[in-house]
């Protein structure tokens, strides 16, 4: 047993240490990165204009794809430049959580703690006892129990922070609880979160960026490249080229898988592919499946309003980020996040069916397509698609998630061209559905399309 555990771990030390050899780490300072060619990797350069003119059409601003710690994609769209600085939203709350992380490892914090060790009693309108049950980790985990509907979201007032749930009992993607993370870094510590981070991360990766007020939240700002820097550092487990930074290596083990069992696709605030189920912002429904369908199991990501996205793969040394606008306004816009992967796929020659022989054929992946917005909706979205090869017939239906049929929206025949059409979120006897996940799929002789639709009411 003995030997069988020691050739385990001497096998696991080999992979850990070659994947560190193996990665590229750009120079502290400076703006030199090492670049790739998409085609040393085997990737289809043919597809990269129907990437990048989606990125466009959803109001994206950079664009960078990381492999092995090279930059092999590097776009900007519009005015948007190298330097220029734009917001994280919340794909800022994984920067959050890893500073915690580091708190913790020197003693400063520890994530059992009561949340009230740091704010003091009274940092919410909920009873002592109630109070106090509430942990660092649950701000983490966003299990606190606090009613994430009354009023702001946002508001970090004790008026505003009123009892839901007992601690650890109800997950919700609720802000306010993430944002007093930050006063909760500074009691522990005798640091404010900007100087915190950049003394532990700006000397010894170069990363740089800050934390704006915004009303009641703390929003990130820095740019693109500042982005995927932090990206890297998640992709190497908290070490930079030879300097380790997040040592604690269980903690950040945790913040990269199941933190509980309610939602099973989120971490220490970093959202979780791979997994049986998955909760989103605003709904207590439970979803089967994978969060990211079209993206490797084992990314986990750091996801913002309007579209902004560190994508981090293991296995495949893979980092990309995107900042920008987007089409719908939902706080975490996972169908974008999905949207970018099933074109990316294609130039990384890992979608099904495509290969060197049909590379020349930048239709391929575009013969069929179908989007909705807005998406999540209320009361109706429009329904838009595009059939790019002659098609004699087709039928666009709507099933819930178990897979059952609600309402055809369209069968006959169409011909090569755009088309819109509208679902009011009712079924075929015109009775009105329920909020939650459902499915549009487009079927044709040529092949299928599906997306997911929210209805929210």
């Amino acid at each position: 047993m003995k030997q069988i555990f020691s050739l385990v771990l001497t096998c696991v030390l080999f992979l850990s240490v070659s994947q560190a050899q193996t990665l590229y780490f750009p120079p502290v300072t400076g703006t030199t990165w090492s670049a790739t060619e998409p085609s040393q990797l085997g990737w289809n350069s043919a597809y990269i204009d129907t990437l990048y003119n989606y990125l466009s059409d959803n109001n994206t601003k950079a664009f960078i794809v990381l492999k092995d710690g090279r930059i092999v994609l590097e776009k900007y769209f519009g005015t948007f430049s190298q330097d220029s600085v734009w917001y994280w939203a919340s794909a800022g709350k994984t920067l959050t959580g890893f500073a915690i992380g580091l708190a913790q490892q020197e003693g400063k914090l520890s994530i059992s703690d009561s949340t009230s060790k740091y704010l003091g009693d009274g940092w919410t309108s909920l009873p002592v006892d109630k109070e106090r049950a509430i942990t660092i980790k649950n701000q983490l985990t966003m299990t606190t129990g606090l009613d994430d509907m009354t009023g702001d979201p946002d508001c970090t007032d004790p008026t505003c922070l009123q009892f839901k749930a007992d601690a650890g009992t109800r997950w919700a993607y609720h802000t306010a609880p993430y944002t007093l993370l930050d006063s909760v870094i500074a009691k522990a510590t005798g640091q404010e979160v900007n100087p915190y981070i950049y003394q532990h991360l700006h000397a010894k990766t170069g990363f740089n960026g800050l934390y704006v007020k915004l009303g009641y939240n703390n929003v990130f700002y820095s740019n693109a490249r500042n982005m995927a820097r932090f990206g890297l550092l998640l992709l190497n487990r908290g070490t930079w080229a030879d300097q380790p930074i997040l040592t604690d290596t269980a903690y950040f083990s945790a913040m990269t898988n199941t933190s509980q069992d309610l939602n099973k696709s989120y971490g220490y605030l970093t959202w979780l592919n791979g997994k049986s189920s998955f909760m989103i912002p605003q709904t207590q429904i439970v979803f089967p499946g994978y969060l990211t369908p079209s993206a490797p199991a084992d990314l986990f990501a750091a996801m913002g309003k309007n579209g902004q996205f560190i994508n981090v793969v293991p296995s495949q040394n893979l980092v990309w980020i995107r900042m920008g606008n987007a089409p719908d306004n939902s706080l975490v816009p996972f169908l974008l996040n999905e949207g970018i992967w099933k074109k990316l796929k294609f130039v990384m020659n890992t979608a099904a069916g495509i290969n060197d022989n049909v590379a020349g054929n930048t239709d391929i992946p575009d013969i069929l397509s179908v989007a909705a917005s807005p998406n999540p909706f209320n009361p109706s979205t429009a329904i838009s698609y595009s059939i790019g090869s002659p098609v004699a017939k087709v039928d666009i239906a709507i099933y819930d998630i178990n897979g059952r049929k609600c309402i055809t929206l369209f069968n006959g025949e169409r011909k090569r061209g755009d088309y819109t059409l509208n679902w009011n979120g009712k079924d075929d006897t015109g009775g009105q559905l329920a909020s939650g996940m459902y499915i549009c799929r487009m079927q044709t002789p040529v092949g299928s399309k599906s997306i997911k639709l929210m209805l929210l009411k």
